[in-house]
């Protein structure tokens, strides 16, 4: 299971024929429904009941594509005054029926309600109560497998929102930690427990902890094509399910114990996000520089401007300067990675530096400043 190479297959299968044929936050033709229904051989259909829907994932119209253009306003002769009531009863406060929508996938199509919309619409409105009917994606595409993927776990485990992953076939990991967990908490209350009790008790006190602990750790920015679930997967299945153990930074078995149920543990006692511990630690290195003579003040002017450069000494001898560095690390990354980073990257690309050699301390005793 490569979690990040980057996939080919999935990029050209967003680009087939009938594929993302709506854009995000823009309404679309009224009569595309029906298009979209046929690239897409949406067919079965689900109650999904009433919800809360973004506006701007309304993306056309089902049938009275004659009677409002592509903002879902009136065109020519309609009524006015059900706009004008329904428009003075939002601003006043008043309950409105919800609307109906057809949805596919992430779009929704007005099959009553274009008044509300409009309505809604009109005075900026962010959300709408919708009565919503999928219709399920059947086409066999990767995107359309990673959809189903996502619905199907978010509904056995009875979640309000689906998780978002990139590659097919992975929430079956994600069923087997809600599967183990299940069994924990059977054995620990001494009584059945549910699946979808678990896999709530598994999203609350598992799955939203170590999520917190990712996005706090900045970790997205090192792989922009990947969402926080996938890191979550990667991570979570890594320390937990796989055998092959991933060699981590050291650290990263304190912050995130082997064991699923230890970690669980070590989160409830944290009263709020703000008391998760950090993904990251710091790496204090000393390194030896031998500089170009010609070069010396300019270099020795370049390297104190660092940021990581806490320290710089100039030395006579063998080495010409010494430096102490502070480094930043997630626990995903290595010592070794981040020093030959920072070394090659700031050191050794610097015109005048000749040689450097690191070295990284092990025991360490500091007296307190005088």
């Amino acid at each position: 299971m490569d979690f990040f190479s980057l996939k080919q297959k999935w990029r050209q299968g967003r680009k087939e024929k009938g594929q993302d044929t709506v854009q995000p936050g823009k309404p679309q033709q009224a009569d595309s429904f029906d298009q979209i229904r046929e690239a897409e051989k949406a067919y079965e259909t689900v109650k999904r009941g009433v919800a809360t829907v973004p506006l701007d994932k309304i993306a056309g119209s089902v049938g009275r594509y004659t009677d409002f253009d592509q903002q879902f306003r009136l065109q020519g002769a309609g009524n006015e005054d059900r706009l004008q009531s329904l428009t003075q009863a939002l601003q006043e406060g008043r309950p409105i029926p919800p609307v109906s929508l057809y949805q596919i996938k992430d779009k929704y199509y007005i099959v009553d309600g274009h008044h509300r919309v409009t309505a809604a619409r009109n005075l900026k409105q962010s959300h709408i109560q919708a009565n919503i009917l999928e219709l399920l994606p059947a086409k066999d595409t990767v995107e359309n497998r990673l959809y189903l993927e996502k619905i199907d776990f978010r509904d056995k485990m009875g979640l309000t929102r689906a998780l978002e992953l990139t590659e097919p076939g992975q929430s079956e990991y994600l069923f087997q930690q809600v599967t183990v967990h299940q069994q924990y908490l059977a054995e620990e209350r001494h009584q059945e427990v549910s699946l979808q009790e678990a896999g709530a008790d598994w999203y609350r006190t598992i799955y939203l902890p170590l999520k917190t602990l990712i996005k706090n750790s900045d970790l997205l920015r090192s792989f922009p094509d990947r969402t926080v679930d996938d890191l979550y997967l990667y991570i979570s299945t890594h320390q937990w399910q796989k055998e092959a153990r991933r060699r981590y930074g050291i650290g990263v078995d304190k912050l995130i114990p082997r064991d699923m149920e230890t970690f669980r543990k070590n989160m409830a006692s944290k009263k709020k996000d703000g008391e998760y511990p950090e993904m990251k630690r710091d790496i204090i290195v000393f390194i030896l520089i031998n500089v170009d003579g010609k070069q010396e003040q300019r270099v020795i002017d370049k390297l104190f401007a660092l940021p990581e450069v806490d320290e710089l000494h100039s030395v006579h001898g063998a080495i010409d300067l010494i430096i102490k560095a502070t480094l930043s690390r997630d626990l995903l990354a290595s010592d070794a990675e981040v020093i030959s980073q920072f070394t090659h990257s700031s050191l050794r690309c610097m015109r005048g530096i000749k040689s450097t050699q690191t070295l990284i301390p092990g025991i360490s005793l500091v007296k307190p400043s005088r």
